[in-house]
C-alpha cells in the first residue's frame, strides 16, 4: 500500500480541533504509512498535539491557517473574505498535490464553493455532487447524491451524478454492475416533474448504465438500487427525515424505561440493538459524504462530528485515494460523454 498525504482541516465543525486530534491518533495507528497535514491555528494545535504526545511525531505535520470558516458563514463570504482559513488551506494543499486528499468537518456550503475554485471539476463534469452511503435491508450499502450541494439541478447534471455514483458504488462498494435508480414522487413513468422525466430520458438512452427506473422514498432502504440520484433538496430533505426519525423512535424508547415492568424488560433486551439500527439510519453522522467530480478527494465529515466519524471519514479519504476515484470518474464520464455524441 503506498504511502499517502492527507490534510485535515481541524477548525471546522461544532466541536472544534480536538475531535480531530482525537481522529487523528487513531489515524497513525491504522495507517502506520501515512502522513498526515493538521491545518489550523498552530498555538491551539500545538497544544492539543502535546496533550496526546504527538508534538514530533514523523507522520505529523502543522500547518498554520490564520482564520476559521464559521458555520454561519455564507460561502461567497468565506471564499472572498477568509483566504486563509483552515478550509481552504487544506484544500489548496491538494489542488498543489501536496496532499492527496482533504478531509473537513466545516460548514458545507462553504467547502463545496472553496473546492470548486481550488480544485475545479473534471473534465466534463457540470457540477461536483455530495454523496454519502445509506444502509440497505440486506446488509449492503447504496450510495445517494446529491445530498445538499446542488439544490437545483439540470437533467445533464441529475445524469452525471448517475454516472459518478456508478463508478463510486463499482470501485469502492465492489459492485460490478450497479443499479442507478432516480427517487421520484412514484415508480410510474408518468409521475415527477420535466427534470426527472428528462433525466430519466438520458438514463434510458445509454447502453453503458444500467439503469433501473424510478423509485419511492420508501424505497431508500429497501436494496432496489445501488445509486439513487436527486437533486440536493430533495436528498438533503430525505436525508434529514430518516435522521429525525431515528432520533423520535429512540426517545420515544427512552420514554418508556420508567414505564410497566414487562416494557423495562423489552428496552433493556432490545434497546441497545434498536439504537445501533437507528444509528444506521443516520449515515452522514458514522460517514464521511464525497464530493466527488473534483480534480481530487474531499470527504465532508458531518457538522457535529464526534471522534468516531471524523475517523470514519479519514478512513474514506484513504479509500477513494487508493482507488483513484477522481481519475476513474473522469474516465467513465469521457466514454458515456462520447456515447451521447
Amino acid at each position: 500500500m503506498a504511502a499517502l498525504t492527507l490534510a485535515l482541516d481541524a477548525m471546522g465543525g461544532d466541536n472544534g480541533p480536538s475531535i480531530v486530534i482525537e481522529a487523528l491518533a487513531r489515524a497513525l495507528e491504522q495507517f502506520p504509512q501515512h502522513h498526515f497535514i493538521v491545518v489550523g491555528d498552530d498555538a491551539e494545535l500545538a497544544e492539543l498535539l502535546a496533550a496526546k504526545k504527538l508534538s514530533n511525531h514523523p507522520r505529523v505535520t502543522v500547518k498554520h491557517a490564520s482564520q476559521t470558516v464559521e458555520m454561519t458563514d455564507k460561502p461567497g463570504y468565506s471564499l472572498r473574505a477568509k483566504p486563509d482559513s483552515s478550509m481552504r488551506v487544506a484544500l489548496d494543499l491538494v489542488a498543489n498535490d501536496e496532499a492527496a486528499a482533504c478531509v473537513s468537518a466545516g460548514n458545507t456550503g462553504a467547502l463545496m464553493t472553496k473546492a470548486y475554485f481550488a480544485l475545479k471539476t473534471l473534465p466534463g463534469v457540470l457540477r461536483p455532487a455530495l454523496m454519502s452511503a445509506i444502509p440497505q435491508a440486506s446488509g449492503k450499502s447504496a450510495f445517494v447524491l446529491d445530498l445538499g450541494a446542488n439544490p437545483v439541478c439540470d437533467s445533464d447534471t441529475l445524469f452525471q451524478f448517475g454516472v459518478m455514483g456508478a463508478v463510486a458504488a463499482r470501485e469502492v462498494l465492489g459492485i460490478e454492475r450497479p443499479r442507478i435508480a432516480l427517487l421520484n414522487m412514484g415508480e410510474e413513468d408518468i409521475k415527477g416533474n420535466d427534470v426527472v422525466k428528462s433525466t430519466a430520458q438520458l438514463f434510458q438512452q445509454s447502453q453503458l448504465l444500467n439503469y433501473i427506473g424510478f423509485i419511492e422514498g420508501d424505497d431508500l432502504f429497501a436494496d432496489k438500487a445501488d445509486v439513487i440520484v436527486c437533486d440536493g433538496f430533495v436528498g438533503n430533505i430525505a436525508l434529514k427525515s430518516c435522521e429525525g426519525l431515528a432520533d423520535l423512535l429512540l426517545s420515544n424508547i427512552r420514554s418508556n424505561i420508567n414505564a410497566h415492568w414487562l416494557t423495562r424488560w423489552f428496552v433493556k433486551l432490545f434497546y441497545h440493538r434498536l439504537q445501533r439500527s437507528w444509528d444506521w439510519l443516520k449515515p452522514d453522522h458514522y460517514n464521511g459524504a464525497s464530493l466527488i467530480g473534483l480534480r481530487g478527494v474531499v470527504i465532508k465529515s458531518h457538522g457535529d462530528a464526534n471522534t468516531d466519524a471524523f475517523f470514519s471519514a479519514i478512513q474514506q479519504a484513504v479509500e477513494e485515494t487508493q482507488q483513484d476515484l477522481p481519475a476513474r470518474i473522469r474516465d467513465r464520464v469521457e466514454s458515456v460523454l462520447l456515447e451521447q455524441d
